[in-house]
């Protein structure tokens, strides 16, 4: 004999479906949002992003997303932020995501989801020409005065494992080569192709110079996009484009307008 359903059982199954049906719609909904994406830069790390004499947001980081962009077919409009306050304007939805040459970290992975990597760069230490420093380990620059940006793996790295030295650390990457040029610091920690770009493109640093081999485990996991946690879908739409950034030579026209030299 069938089973009858009861009423009450009834208005409980209809309350599921409905359930079901609107977590559907939802899906589908959030899908066709992802129409618009801002992106958070910080517009002071040539040359990945800065801004020109005409107030533009210029650099390898914009021009990736500009790519990226077109890829997902979404209008994208860029937001300036200081770098401290970076990753808490995007939680607080200043912006969609940040693409702004940030590294992948354990720490940073507790508050943002990351994309996959867009590019891999090693650390390097500069320093002025004239230096007497040949030994980077952290015996070989105990004592030394180091700079680097504040909030970044270089300036995590420094106070790891050089703790014999005095790590001072600037709110931009700028105003610390503006020390190392003046003769306030031994040396510089940073990110190799944001070193070249000051020691060969600037007159400023002709001053100064790499020391020391390249540093791979500064940045072992590169660098990311960084979204919201929740925002899965749009993260992984940015994984999907990268790719074919990567696969349809927009990716290496990208990188030979800036570098002379793969940096992915």
């Amino acid at each position: 004999m069938r089973r009858l359903v009861s009423g009450t059982a009834k208005m409980k199954i209809t309350r599921i479906l409905l359930a079901a049906a609107a977590l559907a719609i939802g899906a589908g909904a959030a899908h066709a949002e992802i129409k618009k994406v801002r992106i958070g830069t910080e517009g002071a790390y040539p040359p990945f992003n800065s801004v020109d004499t005409s107030g533009q947001l210029v650099g390898f980081d914009i021009d990736i997303a500009k790519a990226l962009c077109e890829k997902m077919k979404v209008e994208c409009t860029f937001v300036a932020q200081d770098w401290d306050g970076i990753i808490p304007a995007l939680l607080a939805k200043k912006y969609d995501a940040i693409v702004a040459s940030m590294s992948i970290t354990d720490e940073r992975k507790k508050q943002v989801d990351f994309t996959i990597p867009y590019y891999l760069t090693p650390g390097n230490f500069m320093a002025p020409k004239d230096t007497k420093i040949t030994d980077i380990t952290p015996e070989g620059l105990k004592g030394k005065v180091i700079g680097a940006q504040s909030s970044t793996t270089s300036a995590s790295y420094l106070e790891d494992k050089y703790k014999g030295s005095e790590a001072k650390l600037y709110p931009t990457q700028d105003e610390a080569n503006a020390d190392l040029a003046a003769g306030r610091l031994d040396a510089i920690l940073i990110d190799k192709f944001v070193g070249y770009e000051w020691l060969e493109k600037t007159d400023a640093g002709k001053c100064c110079k790499f020391v020391g081999p390249d540093l791979t485990d500064v940045n072992p996991d590169g660098t990311g996009i960084a979204v919201r946690k929740e925002d899965t879908e749009l993260r992984e739409a940015l994984n999907k484009a990268i790719k074919e950034i990567q696969a349809d030579g927009t990716y290496k026209k990208i990188n030979a307008k800036y570098f002379p030299f793969p940096i992915n």
